[in-house]
Formats: structure tokens, sequence, C-alpha cells
């Protein structure tokens, strides 16, 4: 049986014509929603959410297209919008009784997360951005040969069919190689974490690589729009990064600052799966940021 958040209930919840989130929510009091990033899975969660059940509702799904959650064909170019999946964490909180809820999302989780906070201001309390940047400002600061680390983001943008075929030919060294190469303590996945996380992503190569090739096409017209527009997000804000800045030679909190006037930006030690390498870290800057 595979590893599952200690305590919580799981259920699967229709947020859409055909999509359903596999979900965990444990807890209660104020809602907050969590959410992963690639390529895990809800578990990533699992230190956070089990401290922050204590007196919170928490609220852990797998996004749509990753772990067990549904993994519509993208037909259109934008299934996978960030904005599609925006609209399934308001509906997956509504479905669960919550108008309003605070959200904290890791790597994709995160850009789901930010353009949830700019579409539903009213339905968003709180929001939480663990290592990522705006998808305007990510392909922005991607420069010469130090943006190799990214490499995996020019790959899943070429249209469909070649990523697919690549990445399906291996994608347990694929994934695995972000898992190994991003992380600061290889003990912080145990093994059954590690499975997991592996095995729902050579499950989901199609849907995982639509997501990213979103953001190398509707994400930026999307990010773009509501720049030239002067959208900001409206709820307090906390960040907590890496210090991809300095490796990348950009201002990360200035960017920041742009996209959110009730902002905290935060540098943190850890790799970059800091909730299951620093989770008390990151407990304790989303309860910093609750009480704001």
């Amino acid at each position: 049986m595979e590893p599952r958040i200690s305590g919580f209930d799981y259920q699967r919840v229709t947020v859409a014509d055909g999509v359903a989130l596999h979900t965990a929510v444990g807890g209660s009091g104020s809602p907050v929603v969590l959410l992963h990033g690639f390529p895990q899975t809800h578990l990533m969660w699992r230190h956070v959410a089990a401290d922050l059940a204590a007196d919170h509702t928490v609220i852990c799904p797998d996004l749509r297209g990753y772990g067990d959650s549904d993994k519509p064909a993208d037909v259109d170019g934008a299934r996978y919008a960030k904005r599609t999946m925006a609209a399934d964490v308001v509906a997956l909180a509504r479905a669960l009784g919550h108008e309003r809820f605070a959200l904290a999302g890791h790597d994709r989780g995160a850009l789901v997360a930010v353009r949830a906070g700019l579409d539903h201001p009213r339905a968003v309390t709180h929001l939480a951005v663990l290592d990522v940047l705006p998808t305007l400002d990510m392909w922005d600061v991607l420069h010469g040969v130090d943006a190799a680390v990214a490499f995996h983001l020019y790959l899943m943008a070429q249209p469909p069919g070649l990523p697919e075929r690549l990445i399906g030919a291996a994608p347990d060294a694929f994934f695995g190689h972000f898992l190994d190469a991003w992380g600061g303590d290889p003990q912080a996945q145990p093994a059954d974490v590690r499975a997991a996380y592996l095995r729902a992503s050579r499950e989901a190569v199609t849907s995982i690589v639509a997501d990213y090739r979103a953001s190398a096409g509707v994400d930026v017209t999307d990010d773009a729009a509501d720049r030239a527009a002067g959208n900001r997000l409206a709820m307090p804000v906390a960040v907590l990064q890496q210090d991809w800045g300095a490796a990348l030679g950009y201002d990360a909190a200035g960017l920041w600052g742009a996209w959110a006037a009730d902002l905290e930006h935060r540098t943190v030690t850890s790799g970059h799966f800091m909730a299951e390498e620093a989770p008390a870290e990151v407990v304790a800057a989303l309860r910093a940021l609750l009480a704001r």
C-alpha cells in the first residue's frame, strides 16, 4: 500500500466536467489548501499538513494531471493552463464547504496558486509560494549556460510528440534526476515516498508535459495580460526560495514585489523540496503568514 498522510481522510472531489481530484483532508478550523510540485504528489506536504491540522482544516489535492487525480487529454491547449488548474482549486474548496481559504503552493503548485490569487482574490485570503517565480519572470531570467538547470522547461515546451516519447522511454531516469539533483537531503524522501512519486509520474507523462507546455504558451499570455493591466496579488503573500537570484543573476524579492504589495520574501538554505527537508521552517512561515 502506498504511503498516505497519517490521520487524513481521502476522497475524490469533482471540480470540472470529467475531472475529479484525489484529495486528502484533515484537521478542523480555518481552511488551508496545499498544492504540490513536480515531480511529486500531495504526499510532499505530509509533515507540514499534519502540523497545520492541529488548528486548521488542511486540504491536499493531487493537481489535475498528477498523482491519482484525473488526467484529461489536452485537446485545446488550455486544459492545463494555470487558469484552468486554479479554477479546479477554487471549485475543490467550494465543494468541501469553503468559499474562502488560505493557499500555499510549491513549484508547479505555486504557479497554480499565484494564478488563483490573481483570478480569485475574493476566495484566496493568504498566499504562500515555495521556490518558484511567476511564469513570465521565470522565462525572462533564464539566460546562457546557467539556464541549463532548466533544460526540462525547454524540452517540455516542444510541440506534442517528441517530449512525451523521450520522457516515456525512461521515465524513472527522467523524473528521478530531479528528485536527486534538486534535493538537499536524500533522507527527506524515504524509499516508499520516492517510489510513489516515480510511479505517479511515469503514469502521467502526457499530462505533466501538457502542464509544462502551457507554461510556454497560454500561461505566458495570461501573465503578460495581468502585467500590462497592472494587476497584483491583493492578499498577504509569503515567498520562500532558494537563492536562485544569486545563481542566475536577478533580484528575486524585487521581481516578486512587482506582483505583491504585501510581501514577505525569505531565502532558505534547504534544497528545493523544502516542505520535506525543513518542514518546521515551512510551518513557521505559513503560521506567520496566516497571522498577518
